[in-house]
């Protein structure tokens, strides 16, 4: 042992004498065991089948299935209700499941952290005609009866539910999954009932004949919400001549030269032309009468489209006379194949110039604008073809029974060719409505339906729209135009597996039995025995004499009850009414992909507003679509569709598809960019793993260095903090709004940035880095350490909860180590990130940020050096910025202020201007720091300089800092911490 002398250098001049020992060999080895290193069970990496066994053991240690019922029943000065779509009980769960389910997740276990009451029930869509086709499977409906086929349609869809609501549990969501609402169940279907009452009572709800989408595939109609169109589909387009047999009376006069003269049409639908009522065209557009220079054929065409009909027809065409579109008003035409028909021209505002010859070929039963050309002129409506597509025999022998899409749309050409009216044949290649389900080419046919007047109900959604929030904004403009695009809405479908409309027909006259007594009884019906007695019940169970009184209507034998049932667009479009709050039945949020713009989306609102005047939802927000990494849709054919329970669970070959379990699945979901396409694959999952393991990582470095604090009694109180670790808790406070912002706006990605930036910047690269020798080194129960450790336990804490509505297994882990709480607390269960005002001190801010401005300066001019071996003078004249850095350091050189530590360096000396006689290894540097205080008010621009030298002191064997007085002899510091340990 030696007896040294203590450097009186920073002390104040006061020398002592102490004991610092001196061995030969690995000094720093002989006080490894008095460095207070972390310390903790916490794994940093958990991976294999021991993560799937961590993240159920966390599920059912910390009540994930009782949290929803916990937060219900406690009491909340406010509500969060998202209310959820009902994803569709056909198949198996997938990636877009995950994706929607996870993302209204968050936001609820967010609204759950901070206080709010969440209103959430899953529900699942049921009825329809993808089950109904699924169930049956190659069985077909012939022979089974409504009942049969109903039971089997709701077996497959109660399967299909299990295995959804298993897996949307294994995710995480939190739900009271024994409480979810069925579109199946008679409670639902009643409450449905009450809205298409009400619906109907305000005249949006009638029967009509009128053209609509019908899928001969699936032998029903369809809404727009259930098609799809193919930009691929080829047609047989034909330029078909109508001979003029009645002149138009202003061109009489000119016509007396010309001969014969045809309107000429063209159309994608040949199969069309026998139900042809009329040839329409555009009254304000200009048209002539050409010929020829191949035939002398002489064609009534507009004049804009003559040179690309001459191009298609590969021959001159001569302009013999131009007129206006009004004066073709009274000129007939002859049907090109039916010599007893005539049709009519007529002025029609649909007529474009875009493709074809001006002139628009009408069948009043097949078009939509056709039907209301139809309307106006009072023209027939036939409809030649029946419910499988095939011509019925109206349209004659030839070509009775069938099929319009094919063979008969071939034997129509055929039929035109053999009168020689085809001019031009050539196939086209088109966007063309396919049904969603099926996946075969849809036809507009007219039949008997119940529609919605979407168009009485447009100008009252698109108010209520405007008072909406929509995430994002941009999505707006779609929603808006998809309600243009929507003139009226047919409800009715052709088939058993759905809510049956309530109405009955008389046997005689075939006028419906529908008013607001017949539909509230059996609403009443459906809500004790459900939908399936509308056919295990007699006719009397509905239409009671009291019902028959009230109806003013007839004998009960004298009514059958109606066959079709409802859209399910109108099912899940009901939801509101069966589902939200009774106090308020109107959403906060409703959460979906792109694709319900147009469905659910949509059908929410027209009912809503038909009902109530007011949206149900207060904000949209509209996500898009997963698709594999290189941005394609996913296809089992392609062979690029991921798995969720694969992700989770691991693939049969675990080196190929290794398990990632649930949080890394929620961390995809949480980073992505969600409003535009989701790309998912194993590069974006190994990067969500490769995230969470370096957030596991400065996870177990706060636990480590928190064992044995307990922030109940050892916390310190901010003002006796370092200045550095009170400004951390103002950064953490500045973070946590942030994150909180963040989540408001459904924007986890930037919480994810956030996070990510606060770790590496704000923790890694600064406060880790400069803390470690204050949480290794000084004593245990010093104020200088409890300050760090209180720091850290906030920042562990801050951290925790900032992640949890993404990874909440990783967080309940954690809080499971974390100091501070009793046991079996719950960090679900003990609210959101907590800060306080009182962490932002004037002043603190800009002593750190300017000490941490000249630090650049420091570390700049000495690049790629060890800032410990320096000692740095660091010169500030007079004035505020001065005060603010002497605040750091109280004596003029240290080895051990908080400056120093900020630093980072050996030794610290704060002057007003640099020596005179620097050491001639000195470098300097110089800079300048704005002072900006009382919001703007007090503004000053300071200059400083920066001396870095290589330090005289040596290397303490025991903290590793260059603060030693001599070689391998403990700093006074660490001399202190032993001697006091003893």
């Amino acid at each position: 042992m030696l007896l040294v002398r203590r450097s009186a250098l920073g002390f104040g001049g006061v020398a002592r004498w102490g004991l610092r020992c001196l061995y030969s060999g690995d000094a720093a080895g002989q006080y490894q065991d008095t460095v207070l290193l972390p310390r903790t069970d916490f794994p940093m990496r958990v991976t294999g089948p021991s993560l799937l066994e961590r993240e159920i053991q966390i599920q059912q240690r910390c009540g994930f299935d009782q949290l929803y019922t916990w937060q219900r029943e406690k009491k909340a000065k406010k509500e969060y209700c998202l209310h959820d779509g009902p994803p569709y009980a056909n198949g198996d769960p997938h990636v877009g499941h995950a994706l929607n389910k996870i993302l209204k997740d968050i936001r609820n276990r967010f609204e759950v952290l901070r206080g709010r009451q969440v209103h959430y029930v899953p529900g699942w869509d049921c009825h329809g005609l993808p089950i109904e086709l699924k169930a049956l499977g190659d069985l077909g409906t012939n022979e089974l009866t409504p009942l049969q086929i109903r039971q089997k349609a709701r077996e497959f869809a109660e399967r299909a539910i299990s295995r959804q609501r298993a897996a949307f549990q294994r995710w995480g969501v939190m739900a009271h999954w024994e409480n979810c609402y069925y579109t199946f169940d008679g409670k639902y279907e009643a409450a449905q009932l009450k809205v298409f009452q009400d619906m109907h009572n305000k005249g949006f709800i009638y029967q009509d004949y009128k053209p609509v989408f019908w899928s001969p595939s699936s032998r029903t109609a369809l809404a727009e919400a259930e098609l799809e169109y193919n930009p691929e589909h080829v047609s047989r387009a034909v330029y078909i001549t109508f001979p003029l047999l009645t002149l138009p009376a202003k061109l009489a006069a000119k016509a007396e030269r010309w001969g014969d003269v045809s309107a000429l049409i063209w159309t994608t639908q040949p199969w069309t032309i026998p139900a042809n009522q009329a040839v329409c065209y555009m009254p304000k557009v200009q048209y002539s009468v050409v010929k020829r220079a191949d035939n002398e054929q002489l064609l009534l065409v507009a004049s804009e489209c003559i040179n690309s009909l001459a191009s298609v027809l590969k021959t001159n065409l001569e302009s013999l006379a131009t007129f206006a579109g009004s004066d073709l008003e009274g000129g007939v035409c002859q049907h090109p194949t039916i010599p007893a028909k005539q049709a009519p021209l007529l002025p029609a505002n649909h007529v474009t110039m875009t493709k074809g010859t001006g002139l628009v070929h009408t069948a009043p039963a097949h078009g939509m604008e056709d039907y209301g050309v139809a309307t106006h002129f009072n023209l027939p409506v036939e409809c030649i073809v029946d419910e499988e597509g095939r011509f019925t025999e109206l349209a004659g022998p030839e070509l009775q029974k069938k099929s319009v899409m094919t063979e008969g749309n071939a034997t129509v050409i055929s039929m035109l060719q053999a009168v020689g009216a085809i001019v031009k044949e050539e196939d086209c290649v088109h966007s063309y409505p396919y049904d969603w389900r099926t996946k075969q080419p849809v036809m507009i046919r007219a039949s008997k339906q119940w529609f919605i007047n979407t168009a009485s109900l447009k100008d009252k959604a698109k108010d209520a729209l405007q008072k909406v929030r929509v995430i994002p904004e941009s999505a707006r403009s779609s929603l808006l135009a998809m309600l243009d695009r929507r003139t009226y809405w047919c409800i009715s479908r052709q088939r058993s597996w759905g809510v049956p409309i309530p109405v009955f027909y008389h046997k005689e006259t075939g006028e419906p039995l529908l008013n607001k007594h017949s539909v509230t009884h059996i609403a009443k019906v459906f809500s004790e025995k459900g939908s399936d007695s509308w056919w295990t019940e007699p006719v009397e169970t509905f239409l009671t004499p009291e019902v028959l009184q009230k109806s003013k209507a007839g004998a009960v034998s004298d009514y059958v009850r109606g066959e079709d049932v409802l859209d399910i667009w109108f099912d899940s479009g009901t939801s509101w009414a069966a589902v939200l709050p009774e106090s308020d039945p109107r959403a906060d949020s409703y959460v979906e992909g792109k694709d319900q713009v147009g469905g659910w989306f949509q059908s929410s609102l027209l009912t809503s507003v038909a009902v109530r005047n007011k949206a149900p939802y207060k904000a949209l927000v509209i996500h898009g679509f997963a698709v594999s990494e290189k941005g394609e849709k996913m296809s089992k054919s392609v062979g690029n569709v991921i798995d969720p329970d694969v992700v989770i669970n691991g693939g049969k070959d675990l080196s190929v598809s290794p398990p990632y379990g649930a949080d890394v699945l929620r961390w995809w979901v949480a980073e992505s960019n969600v409003f535009s396409e989701v790309q998912i694959g194993p590069n974006a999952l190994n990067a969500a793993k490769d995230s969470i393991s370096k957030l596991r990582n400065t996870l177990k470095f706060l636990l480590g260095n928190l064992q044995g604090f307990d922030p109940r009694s050892q916390a310190v109180d901010p003002k006796q903090m370092h200045y550095v670790d009170q400004y951390m808790l103002h950064v953490l406070r500045e973070f946590s709004m942030k994150v909180t912002d963040a989540y408001s706006e459904f924007d986890n990605g930037r919480v994810i940035r956030l996070l990510q930036s606060f770790i590496t910047r704000d923790l890694s690269s600064f406060y880790f880095s400069i803390i470690k020798d204050r949480l290794y080194c000084d004593p245990e129960d010093s104020l200088g350490r409890r300050s760090c450790q209180t720091v850290l336990e906030e920042i562990l804490d801050g951290v925790s909860r900032s992640i949890a509505p993404v990874l909440p297994h990783l967080a309940e882990e954690v809080y499971l180590h974390a100091p501070g709480h009793d046991e079996g607390d719950t960090l679900f269960r003990s609210g959101w990130i907590k800060t306080s005002s009182v962490w932002r001190r004037p002043g603190l801010e800009e002593a750190v940020e300017g000490a941490c401005a000249i630090r650049d300066s420091f570390l700049s001019s000495i690049p790629g050096c060890n800032a410990a071996k320096y000692e740095v003078v660091i010169a500030i004249e007079p004035g505020l910025f001065f005060e603010l850095i002497e605040s750091l350091q109280e004596e003029p050189t240290s080895t051990c202020s908080q400056l120093t530590e900020l630093m980072m360096a050996s030794r610290t000396t704060l002057t007003s201007s640099l020596p005179r006689d620097l050491p001639s290894d000195a470098v300097t540097s110089t800079g300048n720091f704005l002072i900006n205080l009382e919001g703007g008010m007090i503004r000053e621009e300071s200059s400083y300089s920066v001396a870095a030298m290589p330090t005289p002191l040596s290397r303490c064997p025991r903290c590793r800092r260059y603060t030693s007085d001599e070689p391998d002899c403990l700093c006074l510091r660490c001399q202190t911490v032993l001697e006091n340990a003893k």
